[in-house]
C-alpha cells in the first residue's frame, strides 16, 4: 500500500494519531512537559520523530488506514503535530504488511489493534493508579514526586514487559488449545460454554452506607476472589463490573463447582454481602474476549432470581450435569439404586451435585424457563 496521491501533492491529511486513551479526544496535543517528555522517551524507547502524515507515509501505508488502526488502537488525534517514533512506523508497517500477506483481512487487523489497545489501555491506567501512584511516594522529605517516578520506571519497565508477554503467551498457548480441540470451524466461534454470574446481593444500598475507600476495597477482594476461584477451578473469567463477575468453562461440572465454591468462599466472609450465581448452558458466540448470546442472557436472568447465597441452573446444564453422571437424573432414582447396592453389597453411585427442579416461571424476553437450584450432594 502506497501513501494517496493527493497527500504527496500536499493536500490537507485527516487529522489523526496518539496520546493514549479509551476515548478519542479530537483537541488533544501532545504535551510539552519536560518531565513528561523524558518518561514519554524512556517508556518508548526513542525520540519524537514524525508527525502522523509522515510516519504513514513512512511505512508505506495510507493515512486512511493508519487513522483506522491509531483510533482502534484508542490513540487520541493529535492534527499534524511531530509526536511519533520509529517504533509507531514500525507497528504499521506491521499490522500493513500482515494485510498485504494476506495473513489477516483488513477489518480483522482493525479488530486486533482494537483488542490490543482496549485491553492494555486498562492494564496501564491500572499500573498508574494502583501501582506506581503509591510506589512513587517521596522517601524523604523535600523530595518531589517526579524526582523518583523517572528512576523507578527505568527500573521497572524491563521487568513488567518481560513479565506481560511471559502471561500474554500462557493465555495465548491456552486460547490455542481450546480452539484446535474444538469439534470444527463453526464450533470455534459459536461454542457450547457454561456461563456463570456471580452477584453481590444488596450491593446499591451498601454503595449508599460506605466510604468510597472501604467500597473500593470490597469490590476488590469480591473480584479477587472471585478471580482465583475461577483460575483454580478450571473455568475463565470474562469480565468484572464491580458488584457482578462473569465467567465460564468448557463443561458443565467445571462451572458448577466455581459457583458452588463462590457461595462456601465468601459466606465465610463477614465482610461480603450475599451472593446469588446463575448458570446456562448453551452455545455462545465468543468476540474479543467476551461472550454473547441467548445463553450468556439466560444466566443472567437466573441470577437477578436467584436465592441468596444459592445457584440457579437451566435446564440444558441440569441435564448436562445428570448426562456426564455428575448429578443424578432423579433423586427418588437415586435413593432406590443406593439402597439396592447396599442390599447386594456393591458400591453404590456417586455424585458431586444435587438438582432440585423450581417453579416455572416468566423471564423477562427469555419466556418461561424452569429453574434447577444446585447444592453440593452430601459425601
Amino acid at each position: 500500500m502506497t501513501v494517496d496521491d493527493e497527500n504527496e501533492g500536499g493536500a490537507p491529511e485527516p487529522p489523526t494519531y496518539p496520546t493514549p486513551h479509551h476515548e478519542v479526544d479530537h483537541t488533544a496535543e501532545p504535551t510539552d512537559d519536560p518531565l513528561a517528555i523524558r518518561l514519554e522517551q524512556l517508556i518508548l524507547g526513542a525520540d519524537r520523530r514524525y508527525t502522523p502524515f509522515q510516519a504513514a507515509r513512512t511505512a508505506g501505508v495510507s493515512m486512511e488506514l493508519a487513522s483506522r488502526f491509531w483510533r482502534a488502537m484508542g490513540f487520541a488525534d493529535i492534527g499534524q503535530a511531530k509526536a511519533l517514533t520509529e517504533a509507531d512506523v514500525l507497528a504499521l508497517r506491521r499490522l500493513a504488511g500482515l494485510v498485504e500477506a494476506g495473513l489477516l483481512s483488513e477489518p480483522m487487523a482493525v479488530q486486533v489493534a482494537r483488542s490490543t489497545g482496549q485491553t492494555t489501555a486498562r492494564l496501564a491506567e491500572w499500573q498508574i493508579d494502583s501501582f506506581l501512584e503509591g510506589l512513587t511516594e517521596p522517601p524523604e522529605p523535600g523530595m518531589t514526586r517526579t524526582e523518583v517516578t523517572y528512576p523507578l520506571v527505568e527500573l521497572l519497565l524491563p521487568e513488567l514487559e518481560e513479565f506481560l508477554i511471559y502471561v500474554w503467551r500462557r493465555q495465548l498457548a491456552a486460547a490455542t488449545g481450546r480452539v484446535v480441540q474444538a469439534a470444527d470451524d463453526e464450533e470455534m466461534v459459536d461454542r457450547r460454554l457454561a456461563v456463570g454470574f456471580a452477584d453481590l446481593v444488596g450491593f446499591t444500598r451498601l454503595t449508599r452506607r460506605l466510604e468510597e475507600e472501604e467500597l473500593g476495597e470490597l469490590v476488590e477482594a469480591f473480584e479477587t476472589t472471585c478471580a482465583d476461584l475461577v483460575a483454580a477451578h478450571g473455568g475463565r473469567l470474562i469480565k468484572t463490573l464491580g458488584d457482578e463477575v462473569l465467567y465460564a468453562a468448557d463443561d458443565a461440572g467445571t462451572a458448577a463447582e466455581i459457583a458452588l465454591r463462590l457461595i462456601e468462599t465468601l459466606s465465610h466472609d463477614e465482610t461480603m454481602p450475599a451472593l446469588r450465581v446463575g448458570i446456562a448452558f448453551g452455545t455462545v458466540t465468543t468476540r474479543m474476549g467476551d461472550v454473547f448470546g441467548t445463553t450468556v442472557n439466560l444466566a443472567s436472568r437466573l441470577t437477578s432470581i436467584a436465592p441468596k447465597d444459592a445457584v440457579l441452573v437451566d435446564g440444558a446444564l441440569a441435564e448436562e450435569l445428570s448426562r456426564t453422571g455428575e448429578a443424578p437424573v432423579s433423586e427418588t432414582e437415586a435413593a432406590e439404586e443406593a439402597a439396592r447396592a447396599e442390599k447386594e453389597g456393591r458400591q453404590p453411585a456417586t455424585y458431586r451435585f444435587a438438582l432440585q427442579p423450581m417453579w416455572q416461571r416468566p423471564v423477562r424476553g427469555l419466556g418461561v424457563v424452569e429453574p434447577w437450584l444446585l447444592t453440593r450432594r452430601p459425601t
